[in-house]
């Protein structure tokens, strides 16, 4: 692959009816190669985002994307994904997809067993082994390598200085809420990285300031409410790029049980929230046109005022971009992370937003009265 950077990618050549573009990432393990690829498309298009939040893998790549010049972005997404994966041996047999699934699980067998690349190694000892509050004691892999390779791949300067908005979010382990580590409020370090994709009981706790944090994804694997409640009352077009998709077929095997219960556990129900914030953007635009026709003395009484912090006239774009998995795939998807697989999802990703941005509507402003418009591949339509 060449790692180069691309000299003719530009920073703002595209202008688009929005004051903000925000690329909202999920988590997803190896799966997250997809995200590469949707990435890769928008910056083709000249689309480059200016808030980017993640996840899990989706704050890797969003840290990857944040803290690096939009020229060089895509070779770095490219080299992370190269160093943390593998040749795959025997591709020449992949001639099904009982094979392919075979290979599969054996390549997840691997990674299991030996970790990835530059990302995560297994315990020389099993953690029952280990004295109590240690993080060997806490985890069964080693994420000490993923820091090194973030220090390398990631401008953390870039990042702070605010540039792109970031966002990563993290569950604090002692109370049990989700947070979000966020350049508007803090200043970004490799622990934040590490502690929003910290995924027990694989990977140890990150401690910042006192606190421990996991996974973000335990209690939301997609940060679509922090990007539309947090952020400023402004037009907003917002990438949605997920790894799992809530709707699937009734398993009929314990792998497909595993598989299916993933799945449901970690899509974050986008379509639910989305119709959620619909309806709650609609009520939104309807008090703030309420308030538009009060007297003018009655608009500065307190709780008139109170009610406009509630009120918003913006709109707000929500392109979802969703990674089907393939039926060979199984329960180890997240985790498998051959070469072969690599490629193949991020391809899945470059052409699904290719398709998705060969629709003008998904670029328009929003024209309904709740202003709020959704695209969504499976929904509108395959070419």
């Amino acid at each position: 692959m060449n790692f180069q950077p691309r000299a003719n990618l530009a920073t703002a050549d595209r202008r688009l009816p929005f004051d903000c573009v925000a690329l909202l990432l999920q988590g997803g393990g190896a799966l997250g190669a997809y995200q590469g690829g949707v990435y890769e498309a928008l910056a083709e298009a000249d689309i480059h985002p200016d808030w980017i939040a993640g996840i899990s893998i989706g704050a890797i790549n969003a840290a990857i994307i944040a803290g690096n010049p939009p020229n060089a972005r895509v070779d770095r997404l490219r080299e992370f994904w190269t160093q943390v994966t593998l040749d795959a041996p025997f591709t020449d047999l992949m001639n099904s997809d009982h094979t392919r699934n075979f290979l599969n699980q054996v390549n997840a067998g691997f990674a299991a067993v030996f970790g990835a690349n530059g990302f995560f190694s297994a315990r020389p000892f099993a953690p029952w082994l280990q004295a109590g509050g240690t993080l060997a004691a806490t985890s069964i892999y080693d994420t000490s390598a993923l820091k090194t390779t973030l220090e390398r791949l990631v401008d953390f300067d870039r990042i702070n200085a605010g540039l792109t908005r970031f966002s990563a979010g993290a569950v604090n382990v002692r109370t049990g809420n989700l947070v979000y580590f966020d350049t508007a409020t803090h200043t970004i370090r490799p622990e934040h990285i590490l502690a929003s994709g910290a995924l027990p009981p694989g990977f140890p706790a990150v401690e910042i300031d006192g606190e421990q944090y996991w996974d973000g994804g335990l209690v939301s694997n997609t940060p679509l409410q922090w990007v539309i409640e947090c952020g400023a009352r402004q037009d907003t077009l917002v990438f949605q790029v997920d790894l799992w998709s809530a709707r699937g077929q009734i398993p009929s095997n314990m792998a497909e049980v595993i598989t299916r219960q993933k799945e449901i556990q970690y899509s974050s129900r986008t379509r639910a929230s989305t119709d959620q914030f619909k309806s709650l953007h609609r009520l939104q635009r309807d008090l703030a046109a309420l308030l538009n026709r009060l007297p003018e003395d009655l608009r500065e009484q307190e709780d008139v005022k109170l009610l406009r912090t509630a009120a918003s006239n913006n709109v707000h774009s929500l392109v979802h971009l969703i990674y089907r998995a393939r039926d060979y795939e199984g329960h180890s998807k997240d985790y498998e992370f051959s070469r072969l697989s690599m490629q193949d999802h991020w391809r899945a990703g470059y052409h699904d937003a290719l398709r998705t941005l060969r629709h003008p509507e998904v670029l328009a402003r929003p024209t309904s009265a709740d202003g709020v418009s959704t695209f969504d591949l499976e929904h509108d339509g395959r070419e």
